[in-house]
């Protein structure tokens, strides 16, 4: 099966402030939406595990799944979370030439 790009969305709230939340998103390469919340998944419990041991965040998996960002006493919502297929605007990734906005602009 070919794999696309998904885009996971997951609210996130502040345990100590609870009227501060946000939302964390994490994209990457998966088979199946249900494969994409479970590399998310993955990927965000990598990321705090390391935090916790006081060591660095994972970098981006292979896959393009990773987590930075992450923050101490934040909760994150997986019940909530959304999963799409990440349709980007091809234009925000070319060049300054080009007019987009991507790296290094």
């Amino acid at each position: 099966m070919t794999k696309l790009y998904f885009q996971v969305d997951v609210p996130t709230r502040n345990s100590v402030q609870p009227e501060r939340c946000g939302l964390h998103v994490f994209t990457g390469a998966a088979e199946t939406e249900s494969d994409a919340l479970r590399i998310a998944r993955e990927a965000c419990d990598a990321a705090v595990a390391a935090c916790e041991a006081g060591v660095a965040i994972p970098r981006r998996r292979p896959d393009g799944w990773g987590a930075r960002g992450m923050r101490s006493g934040w909760v994150l919502d997986w019940e909530a979370a959304t999963v799409v297929v990440w349709e980007h605007d091809r234009a925000f990734w070319s060049s300054p030439a080009q007019g987009g906005v991507g790296p290094g602009r």
